[in-house]
C-alpha cells in the first residue's frame, strides 16, 4: 500500500467532507478514492468515516487519527524539499575549451536546469580539462583527442583576413601557404585549445612535408592580439570556423583531417559520481564544440 496516497485521500476526504470533492481535488477517481480509504480503514482496523448520514462526517476513531495523518504528510513534504534543495545545491562543474560562444554556454546551463542538475561551466585549457576530471573538480569536460577515435569531430582551419586570397578555396592546403623565395610569408598562429602534444606535433610533422618554415608556426598569445593580427591581414589564425565566423573573419578548412580536433565526453567517478554522461548533456555540449 502506498501508505502517503491513502492518508492524502483521508485527509483529503476529511477537509471537503465529500468523496467526489476530495477526488476532485486529488485529481483520481472517485472510486480510486474510495478504494483507499476502505484499504486504510483496514489497515487501521477501524472505519474513518461514518457514511450513513447525507453529508460524509469523520468518525471520532478518524478523528483520533486524523492530526497523525497530516503531520505524516507535512513531514513528507518537508523531506521532498529537502530532497529538492539538496540536488539543486550539489552543482556539477563542466569544463569546456576557452572562447566558446556565449549563446552555447547558454544553451548547456539551461538545458541542466530543465533536467534539474545545477552546472558550472569553466573555461579551460586542454590539460587542465584532462586533471580536472582526473581529480574530480570537474564532473564533466570536453577532452581533446585524436580525431580519428573521437566521439565528436570539428573541423579545424585558418582564419584570415575579409578579402584574402584564401577565402575564394574551398579547403586550405598547407603547401599552398609556402612563401616565395626570399619572402618572411605570414605566421600561422595556433590557440592554447591547440596546445596538446600530439596536435603540435602532427601539426609540425605536416608543417615540414608541405615545406614550410619552421619559423611560420607560432603559438598565439592573448587570443584578442592574435585576432587583430588576423583582421589586420599579419597573420593567419589555426581554429575552428565558429570562432572565426564570431569576430569577422574569413575561414577555410584544413584539407588535412588528420589535423582537425577531435573531442569525447569525460565524467568524473570522484566524490560519488558515476562516470556516465547524461545523453541530454552529450548534446548541448556537442553544441559547444561547434
Amino acid at each position: 500500500m502506498d501508505l502517503l496516497a491513502h492518508l492524502a485521500a483521508f485527509t483529503a476526504t476529511a477537509d471537503e467532507v465529500s468523496f467526489s470533492r476530495a477526488a476532485e481535488r486529488l485529481g483520481i477517481a472517485q472510486p480510486l478514492l474510495s478504494r483507499r480509504i476502505k484499504s486504510l480503514e483496514t489497515y487501521f482496523g477501524g472505519q474513518l468515516f461514518d457514511r450513513s448520514r447525507r453529508q460524509v462526517a469523520v468518525t471520532e476513531f478518524g478523528g483520533s487519527l486524523l492530526p497523525y495523518a497530516r503531520d505524516v504528510l507535512e513531514r513528507a513534504e518537508r523531506l521532498g524539499q529537502a530532497a529538492r534543495s539538496a540536488r539543486a545545491a550539489r552543482e556539477r562543474v563542466v569544463g569546456v575549451p576557452a572562447h566558446c560562444a556565449p549563446v552555447a554556454l547558454a544553451g548547456v546551463i539551461r538545458a541542466g536546469a530543465d533536467h534539474g542538475t545545477t552546472l558550472a561551466v569553466r573555461e579551460l585549457p586542454p590539460q587542465q580539462r584532462h586533471l580536472g576530471i582526473g581529480d574530480g573538480s570537474l564532473s564533466y569536460a570536453l577532452l581533446r583527442v585524436a580525431p580519428e577515435r573521437a566521439a565528436l569531430r570539428v573541423p579545424l582551419g585558418l582564419a584570415a583576413a575579409p578579402g584574402a586570397e584564401q577565402a575564394r578555396r574551398r579547403t586550405a592546403h598547407l603547401e599552398d601557404l609556402r612563401p616565395p623565395r626570399g619572402a618572411a610569408g605570414l605566421p600561422i598562429l595556433t590557440l592554447e585549445e591547440d596546445d596538446v602534444p600530439y596536435a603540435q606535433d602532427r601539426l609540425g610533422r605536416a608543417a615540414a612535408r608541405a615545406g614550410l618554415p619552421e619559423t611560420l608556426l607560432a603559438a598565439a598569445g592573448p587570443a584578442a592580439t592574435a585576432l587583430a593580427d588576423t583582421l589586420a591581414g599579419r597573420a593567419r589564425l589555426l581554429c575552428a570556423e565558429p570562432f572565426a565566423r564570431q569576430h569577422g573573419a574569413t575561414w577555410t578548412p584544413l584539407a588535412d583531417a588528420s589535423l582537425h580536433r577531435g573531442y569525447e565526453i569525460g565524467a568524473s567517478e570522484c566524490h560519488g559520481e558515476t562516470g556516465e554522461v547524461p545523453a541530454w548533456l552529450a548534446g548541448a555540449l556537442a553544441g559547444v564544440t561547434g
